[in-house]
């Protein structure tokens, strides 16, 4: 049986509250599916919050602080705005200037679509890349959780982990593709990955060559010669993210190719607009003709 990204991260943090004294805080965890299927459903080691919107990260930082390796969940991203001071100021800050481990896992939940509306739509882990102490990847696929899992239980850092329902259903992992003769390589982050995977199918069927890199890290950001090649190789380049684009992950990113490569390399977000609650209000992840309308621009340049 395939196994998901909702599973990989249940079965997880089912295994961490079992063998290792782990704990998962969160408002609403045993609530309208147990957070998408992505927390055990069992009351041990399960700690339901009050719903004041700003307490709950106070709580799982001191958990951290007293020796516990908490998983702090926030249902949606938006929730960042309200609970990011406990974790950048002291979590992120902890063992850099006092020597103390606070090793949290922050789960940052992005949706759209479905009626989310102007707040609670979207990415927000931009916000946080700023931060000396906090690294910050986004995970979408089983592997990938895996891999940031492992991270996270072998440091003493705090970890933000920018996750997306979209891809909690899904099984695959994603490689990358690099191609012979490729006009302009995508870096890809979250749910992006996914439309900018149909983006390069739909400019191949026009001919028009693309490399596409997936990038789980958000922060530290992999300047490895493999990471760079494709770039290199293109000559341009395209970030892709489903957090806004201005002041983002996306220009930082491009920023850091640019530098390490010499190459042009522009950035592409959500539209700068607040989402309403209406289909026709929405403001999601750019669609693949977004992604395919950005290249044809860059190579045309």
């Amino acid at each position: 049986m395939a196994v998901t990204v909702a599973d990989t991260i249940r079965e997880l943090t089912r295994s961490h509250i079992a063998e290792t004294n782990g704990m998962t805080l969160g408002q609403c965890l045993t609530a309208v599916g147990w957070v998408q299927n992505t927390v055990p459903a069992q009351a041990e080691g399960n700690h339901e919050l009050p719903m004041t919107d700003v307490a709950g990260a106070g709580i799982a930082v001191g958990a951290a602080l007293m020796g516990r390796r908490p998983v702090f969940v926030l249902r949606f991203q938006s929730l960042l705005w309200l609970n990011v001071s406990p974790i950048v100021n002291y979590a992120a800050k902890s063992m850099e200037i006092w020597g103390v481990p606070c090793p949290v896992l922050v789960r940052a939940i992005g949706v759209e679509g479905g009626g989310t509306g102007p707040i609670h739509s979207n990415c927000n882990h931009s916000m946080v890349m700023s931060m000396p102490g906090l690294p910050v990847c986004a995970p979408m696929t089983p592997g990938e959780y895996r891999r940031i899992w492992d991270h996270w239980m072998s440091h003493d850092d705090p970890v933000l982990v920018s996750e997306h329902r979209r891809s909690y259903l899904s099984d695959r992992e994603l490689p990358d593709m690099v191609k012979d003769g490729a006009v302009a390589t995508i870096y890809a982050l979250s749910a992006a990955r996914f439309t900018a995977e149909e983006a390069v199918a739909r400019l191949e069927a026009e001919g028009i060559r693309v490399n596409l890199v997936h990038v789980l890290w958000l922060k530290p950001f992999d300047r490895s010669p493999s990471v760079l090649a494709p770039l290199l190789a293109s000559g341009r380049g395209l970030v892709v993210d489903c957090a806004y684009e201005c002041a983002s992950a996306a220009r930082s990113i491009a920023y850091e190719l640019m530098e390490a490569t010499g190459k042009p390399v522009r950035a592409l977000g959500l539209e700068e607009r607040s989402p309403g609650a209406s289909r026709h209000l929405e403001n999601g992840t750019p669609s693949p003709e977004r992604i395919a309308a950005a290249i044809r621009a860059l190579i045309a340049v």
